[in-house]
């Protein structure tokens, strides 16, 4: 158990799990197909335990930031920066894949295997129609990407059981307004028993992240004996293209989090470490919920209520890394079918993208890709390239687009309560250091006080004992 936990926390550790495993999905599939096995036996525990953290989470979060100081302009400045922050990466990844062309120029060996693929699946599948909201039953067969009772749900219960998570949010930021309202003596009891379920659910994740060696070793495997060499290497310009893009969004968020923090670069990046491991090679955007906590509260020195509000709201509903995915996805499959995009068709697909990806909220995988399409429909391509192309490729994809909203979501921490002397946590000076002598309690007094001290002391062993033999008497 103890090598488990060490190599989970190791980024050495995982890149030879991630390149052991890779050999193995070649020469040793069987092996491969069973660690994979075990990788999604993780994933479902994880899964189990993320709704009913994220709404016990959200509920308590929002009950203490609604008991700091101006608490409509503090959750409003959070919705805000969260929505800015998806907007400003949708408009990044439009602009890079502009400047870039992913797509673009590719050789006819690339555009032969795409070809391949694209009409292969598209000979399997008839038309379909891809709705925004559903509105009752479609005659014509067609899909939707969302139902208006699962954003506004007329049974809590349903959207519960069902996993939507937008109308979990509704529902639960509903209760919990009205439970913040009502005194501590009335809720204190409901309190408790939530602080316990947060906490147990924390553990659960805490000890299934344990098996995410074993998770990077399988999903290294099924990969490699699952992808086509070909395909791979069509789809180069855009994997590329979607790393670089993500990789400076994520030193730019980084780059604020330390400075709000008052650390350097390279020290704020250890503290996030274990979370950022954790985003990476999971595969969930839930999973590395108590490592972000802990981190952002304990060793950045955030609030912990905002932190506690925004983690779990934010590894849900801050989808930074599927808004830039989604961007480059549709100018990749544009250029494909070399349709030109005006300025017009472009500020199309910021918004559909943000749409989008608030939209797949809660999804992770290759659920996640599918919301391409609704993309895609609102300028007319062709949306089976994308239930194809990125279908392929998204193992890779998914830890890139986890890391780059967890650190959306710790970005608008930082901006909402850095600065705030009187809600930041003292961060833990190294021991020995100046901080640490200056934080020792100490205690001074005077020879008259020493004597009255005693005095009293004497006085009331004295009165003990003849207490004591009064009672024996009798």
């Amino acid at each position: 158990m103890k090598a488990l936990h060490t190599l989970s926390q190791s980024t050495l550790g995982l890149i030879v799990c991630l390149a052991v495993g890779g050999l193995c999905g070649v020469f040793a599939e069987p092996a491969g197909a069973v660690a994979y096995f075990v990788g999604q036996l993780y994933l479902s525990v994880v899964n189990m335990a993320a709704i009913p953290l994220l709404v016990v989470a959200t509920f308590f979060g929002l009950r203490q930031v609604i008991a700091l100081p101006r608490p409509r302009t503090r959750v409003g400045t959070i919705m805000l920066l969260a929505l800015g922050i998806v907007v400003l990466s949708a408009v990044g990844g439009t602009l890079l894949g502009v400047a870039v062309g992913p797509g673009q120029h590719l050789s006819d060996a690339a555009h032969a295997q795409l070809g391949k693929l694209v009409f292969q699946s598209a000979s399997e599948a008839e038309d379909m129609h891809v709705a925004l909201f559903a509105h009752g039953a479609d005659p014509a067969g067609g899909a939707s990407f969302v139902d208006v009772n699962d954003i506004v749900p007329d049974n809590f219960y349903r959207v519960l059981a069902q996993g939507h998570s937008l109308g979990i949010l509704t529902g639960t930021i509903l209760f919990g307004l009205a439970f913040a309202a009502l005194s501590r003596e009335q809720t204190r009891m409901l309190s408790s028993v939530f602080e316990g379920v947060y906490r147990g659910f924390e553990t659960i994740i805490a000890q299934a992240n344990l098996l995410i060696p074993v998770m990077v070793f399988g999903v290294a495997a099924h990969l490699t004996s699952q992808t086509q060499g070909a395909t791979l290497d069509a789809m180069s310009r855009f994997l590329v293209c979607f790393a670089l893009a993500a990789a400076a969004l994520a030193i730019a968020a980084l780059a604020t989090i330390a400075a709000r923090a008052g650390q350097p670069f390279f020290t704020a990046l250890s503290n996030l470490k274990a979370p950022l491991l954790v985003a990476l090679t999971s595969g969930s955007a839930t999973a590395p919920i108590p490592h972000t906590i802990e981190a952002m509260s304990e060793k950045l020195g955030f609030s912990r209520g905002v932190v506690e509000l925004v983690v779990p709201f934010g590894s849900v509903f801050v989808r930074a890394g599927a808004a830039l995915y989604f961007t480059l996805a549709t100018l990749f499959v544009a250029n494909l079918y070399e349709r030109p995009l005006g300025a017009v068709e472009l500020a199309i697909v910021c918004a559909a993208s943000v749409a989008a990806a608030l939209l797949s909220a809660g999804q992770s995988g290759v659920a996640t890709v599918g919301y391409t399409g609704l993309v895609l429909s609102l300028l007319h391509l062709p949306v089976e390239a994308a239930g194809v192309l990125f279908v392929t490729i998204d193992l890779i994809c998914e830890g890139p687009r986890n890391v780059l909203s967890l650190l959306a979501a710790c970005t608008v921490i930082a901006l909402v309560s850095a600065g705030l002397p009187s809600e930041r946590m003292a961060v833990a000076a190294p021991e020995g250091g100046a901080a640490a002598l200056d934080r020792v309690l100490r205690f001074t007094f005077t020879r008259g006080q020493l004597v009255l001290a005693g005095g009293c002391a004497v006085t009331v062993a004295s009165l003990i004992v003849l207490l004591g033999m009064g009672v024996g008497a009798r």
